[in-house]
């Protein structure tokens, strides 16, 4: 018995074609298309993660310190905030010892109440032969991240 294919097998054979590739490209749509969401939404939590540590960074003061030359035999410790804050409460201390910042100029100016972004404060320094190169500074203050923010640095007289 031979088998009979008339038009109607042909446009019937040519829809079920035509089906496959159309199902075919709609999975393939559909997988791309989630992909794109995908990465969407961790662009999306970067973006929110940057946003957040922006407005930390916002209300954050920066205090640092360094060694300053004025003329031919002063120096100076200059103490600033190079954050976007302000500081308040700034304090400082000499964990390995003080052996050449003026005591008296430290009593004077500290703790200080308050210092902008940009401000700064200079502490004499009586730099001599047998003085060291170095001193170790620990600076604590408190800004709009908290209280008690600490840092220790480690100048290096110029």
């Amino acid at each position: 018995m031979p088998i009979q294919i008339d038009l109607g097998d042909v446009v019937a054979l040519l829809a079920l074609g035509l089906s496959a590739y159309s199902m075919k490209k709609t999975f393939d749509f559909n997988k791309r298309q989630n992909e794109f969401i995908d990465t969407n939404d961790k662009l999306n939590k970067l973006l929110l993660e940057k946003e957040h540590q922006d407005a930390h960074h916002q209300r954050k003061a920066d205090i640092s310190a360094n060694f300053i030359k004025i003329g031919k035999n002063n120096r100076r410790l200059k103490i600033f905030n190079k954050g976007k804050y302000t500081a308040e409460n700034i304090r400082i201390e000499f964990p390995d010892g003080n052996e050449i910042i003026l005591e008296s100029d430290i009593r004077n100016k500290f703790p200080i109440p308050i210092l902008e972004q940009h401000q700064s404060v200079e502490l004499l320094a009586e730099v001599g032969m047998q003085s060291p190169s170095r001193i170790t500074v620990k600076l604590t203050w408190d800004d709009g991240t908290g209280k008690d923010n600490d840092k220790i640095l480690t100048p290096t007289v110029v």
